[in-house]
C-alpha cells in the first residue's frame, strides 16, 4: 500500500479534527459571590498538618512518537562554558517549606506590591520589596472559607495563582479531585492579595471526568484553562480546554465557563499567559501549546464568544517544526538522579513545562516555551532544558530555540519568561550523583547570538537528598515578570536543604538583566 505523504495526513487528520470540534460546551456557574477580606478568612481555616502525605500524580499522557520530520537546524547547545549571566540579584529567601506532603506544585506570582506564592495546600503573601511575609501560612481553601460546596471543604493542591496586569487583580484556581469535581476560581476586587475576592465554582463535565494537573493563563477576554481528563481517574479522555468570563468575573457578576474537547491522543495543552501589559491584537485567539512527536510542537486557537457561544471555536493542532529532541525516561519518569542517599526523582518528560508566555512588542509578538529533554553530545547528564521562542503565531515559526545542559548535572522542570526589552530568563531543578537538589537560573539578553543563554546562576545550592518520597518532585515551576517595572523576574522552584522524606524546601528568587530600567 503506497504511504500517504506527511502533508495529506496532516491534512486528514485536521478535517477529522475541525468535524469533532462543532459544539462548544457551556456551563454556569454553581454559584458565586464576594468573600470577606482574605487576611479574615485565613483565620477561619485551620492549617492541617499532614505527616509524609502523598498528593495525587499526575497521570501518564499518551506515548509520544518519534520522528524526524523536523527542522534541518539544530537548537543551539548552551553548556555552561560561556560568561555568568548577566543579571543582577535581587531578592533570594526561603518561601513554603515543606508541610508533609509531596510534591510541593510550586507556583507564584508577583503584583504591584506583594508576591504570593502558593505551594501545593498551603499559600503565603510577601512584601515584594523586603521579602518579609504579610499573611500566611494559609490553608489554600481559604480562598473559598464560607463559600459551600466542596471548593470550601476540599484543598487537593494543583493550585496556580496569576495576575492579571491589566486590571490589577490577582486570579487564584484550584480544582478539586473528590467529591464532585469542581473548578473553583477566586479573583480579587483590589490590587491586594489579603483583601476581598469574587469567588465562583464549575462543576467538571462529565462528572466522571477527574481534572488532572490544571494550568491557566490570563488573556484580554478570559481565563484560559487546561487540564488532562482522565475517565474515573484511570483512562486517559482528552484534554479539556475552558475559558471563563474575565468581564464578569472581574465585576463580580453572574459568569458562564465554556469548554471543548481534544481527542484522546492530545495532552498536556498549556494556555498562553501574557507578559507586559500590552494585550494581544484585537479578537485574538487565545493560543495553546502542545508537544507532538520529537521535532513538532502543536499549536491551537481558541476563540470565545460568551455572548454568542455558538461561534466559539477552538482549532488544532497546526504542527511547527522544532529541533530533534529526545524524550527523556520514556519508561519511566523517576530517573533524575541525586547524591548517594537520594532517590531518583521524577522529570515529567511527557509534556511542556508551565508557563506558556506570551508578550506583545507592538512590532511581532513573541511565545516562549520549555520542556525537559535528553542532553546531547558528551553530556553524562539525564535530563536538560529545552525552550523555544515562537514568532506571528497565527502561522508559527520558530525564531529560535537552544538547550541547556551541564556536562554532568541534570537541569530539568524549567519556566521561562521574558522581559520587555526582550530579555529571557529560564529557572529549573539542578541534581547529579554530586549536586543534591538546587535551583539555578540562566537566561539572554536581546542582543545575544540567536538561541544562545549564558551560564547559570546558582539561586541556591542544595545541602541535602531526597528519600522515600515515592520519586516525586515539584510538577512545575514558575518563573513572572514584576509589571511594575516589566524587567524584574520572579523565580520560584523546589531545592533540599535537609536530607529526609517529605522534607522539601522552596526558594523565591528576583532579579532583572543589567540594563533593564
Amino acid at each position: 500500500m503506497k504511504k500517504l505523504s506527511c502533508a495529506i495526513m496532516v491534512a486528514c487528520f485536521l478535517m477529522t479534527w475541525a468535524q469533532a470540534q462543532s459544539h462548544v460546551r457551556v456551563y454556569t456557574e454553581t454559584k458565586h459571590d464576594v468573600s470577606l477580606p482574605l487576611r479574615d478568612m485565613a483565620k477561619l481555616v485551620a492549617v492541617e498538618k499532614h505527616l509524609n502525605y502523598e498528593v495525587d500524580a499526575p497521570r501518564a499522557l499518551p506515548t509520544h512518537q518519534s520522528s524526524t520530520n523536523g527542522s534541518a537546524e539544530a537548537a543551539v547547545v548552551s553548556d555552561g562554558s560561556g560568561p555568568l549571566v548577566a543579571t543582577t540579584n535581587l531578592l533570594n529567601f526561603d518561601g513554603q517549606a515543606a508541610d508533609g506532603v509531596a510534591p510541593p506544585d510550586t507556583t507564584g506570582a508577583v503584583g504591584g506590591t506583594q508576591y504570593v506564592q502558593w505551594v501545593n495546600l498551603e499559600y503565603n503573601v510577601y512584601d515584594k520589596t523586603t521579602g518579609s511575609k504579610i499573611l500566611g501560612p494559609v490553608q489554600g481553601n481559604a480562598f473559598w472559607s464560607g463559600f459551600g460546596g466542596t471548593c470550601s471543604t476540599s484543598n487537593s493542591g494543583d493550585p496556580i495563582v496569576l495576575y492579571d496586569k491589566a486590571a490589577g487583580r490577582w486570579f487564584a484556581a484550584q480544582n478539586t479531585f473528590s467529591g464532585v469535581y469542581t473548578i473553583c476560581l477566586a479573583v480579587s476586587t483590589s490590587g491586594d492579595a489579603t483583601g476581598s475576592y469574587n469567588r465562583y465554582s464549575f462543576a467538571v463535565s462529565p462528572s466522571t471526568n477527574f481534572p488532572d494537573y490544571p494550568k491557566w493563563g490570563v488573556w484580554a477576554d478570559a481565563y484560559y484553562q487546561s487540564f488532562n481528563a482522565f475517565k474515573n481517574g484511570v483512562t486517559f479522555n482528552g484534554s479539556e480546554v475552558c475559558a471563563a468570563d474575565r468581564t464578569s468575573m472581574l465585576a463580580g457578576s453572574a459568569a458562564t465557563i465554556q469548554c471543548f474537547s481534544t481527542a484522546n491522543t492530545q495532552g498536556g495543552l498549556l494556555p498562553a499567559d501574557i507578559d507586559g501589559i500590552t494585550a494581544p491584537p484585537a479578537g485574538a485567539a487565545e493560543y495553546y501549546v502542545n508537544w507532538s512527536d520529537t521535532t513538532h510542537i502543536n499549536f491551537w486557537r481558541f476563540h470565545v464568544d460568551f455572548v454568542t457561544p455558538t461561534n466559539s471555536t477552538f482549532t488544532g493542532p497546526t504542527q511547527t517544526s522544532v529541533a530533534a529532541f529526545t524524550q527523556v525516561c520514556p519508561s519511566t519518569r523517576a530517573c533524575v538522579p541525586e547524591p548517594t542517599g537520594g532517590e531518583k526523582v521524577d522529570s515529567l518528560g511527557d509534556r511542556m513545562m508551565y508557563r506558556v508566555s506570551y508578550r506583545n512588542f507592538g512590532t511581532y509578538e513573541s511565545i516562549l516555551a520549555s520542556q525537559t529533554v535528553k542532553p546531547t553530545g558528551t553530556s553524562t547528564a539525564t535530563t536538560a532544558a529545552r525552550w523555544y521562542e515562537f514568532r506571528t503565531p497565527n502561522t508559527p515559526t520558530v525564531y529560535q530555540s537552544g538547550t541547556v545542559q551541564n556536562s554532568t548535572t541534570s537541569l530539568w522542570m524549567p519556566s521561562i519568561a521574558q522581559d520587555k526589552q526582550g530579555n529571557i530568563a529560564l529557572g529549573f531543578s539542578a541534581s547529579s550523583s554530586t549536586v543534591d537538589p538546587s535551583v539555578w537560573y540562566t537566561g539572554r539578553k536581546v542582543t545575544d547570538a540567536k538561541g544562545k543563554m549564558q551560564s547559570p546562576f546558582k539561586s541556591v545550592v542544595g545541602t541535602g537528598v531526597q528519600k522515600s518520597t515515592s520519586n516525586r518532585w515539584g510538577d512545575y515551576s514558575t518563573m513572572q515578570v514584576d509589571p511594575a517595572d516589566d524587567c524584574t523576574f520572579w523565580y520560584t522552584q523546589e531545592y533540599y536543604k535537609t536530607t529526609g522524606s517529605f522534607n522539601w524546601a522552596t526558594r523565591i528568587n528576583s532579579f532583572k538583566f543589567t540594563g533593564c530600567i
